[in-house]
């Protein structure tokens, strides 16, 4: 079995919208998909560059997918491609599996799986995006990259997130890479990651 190493960011409800149109500006340029037709839980509709499944058919989460009975749908599987900024992990990957490297020094990874549950596994208040890789060498690259970490860290930012964790797959707790604001300069080890949800602020302010 592969690795399957992740990041998880966890943020307001409220904010899934703008943490996807975030996520949707780092998709590649030239990648050419029709747009996924997105209904959020709240009604607020986005069209984004990515798959669903592999499908690009519309995905209302107010009434569940047309295979799905009715009633709120609470957890959404896309599947993206992502561009990030290329550091000497991401050339060494590029060279082994033959990437190429944009002119603006960006690389484009994918897929990278991602499973948004409008109430996170953590804490049922706050909403998670868990970002995964869909290979070993992918997983790595998660793990060694600090260009990986500074998306993930900067869209947590962008989205107005509180936490983000490096998830290694395993079941293991993670380790902390964003909370309360700033990026951690180094990964540190969470030991009970419900502990450090239950410090998280009221979702509701």
């Amino acid at each position: 079995m592969g690795l399957t190493y992740g990041y998880d960011i966890y943020l307001r409800p409220g904010n899934v919208a703008r943490a996807l149109t975030a996520l949707a500006a780092l998709a590649p340029p030239a990648r050419r998909v029709p747009p996924l037709e997105l209904t959020l839980p709240d009604g607020e509709r986005l069209a984004l560059p990515f798959t669903s499944q592999f499908k690009s058919d519309p995905v209302d989460c107010t009434t569940g997918t047309t295979s799905a009975p009715r009633g709120t749908s609470t957890t959404i599987e896309l599947d993206t491609s992502l561009m990030f900024g290329v550091d000497d992990v991401l050339r060494e990957y590029a060279d082994v599996y033959g990437r190429d490297i944009e002119e603006d020094g960006r690389i484009a990874i994918g897929y990278v799986y991602l499973t948004i549950r409008f109430s996170s596994l953590l804490h049922p208040r706050y909403a998670s995006l868990e970002f995964w890789a869909a290979t070993s060498g992918m997983s790595r690259v998660f793990a060694r990259s600090p260009g990986v970490r500074e998306v993930f860290t900067d869209l947590t930012a962008a989205a107005g997130g509180v936490c983000c964790l490096f998830d290694t797959g395993d079941g293991s707790p993670g380790q902390l890479c964003w909370l309360n604001g700033e990026a951690t300069e180094d990964m540190v080890p969470v030991p009970d990651p419900r502990a450090l949800a239950a410090k998280w602020p009221d979702p509701g302010r």
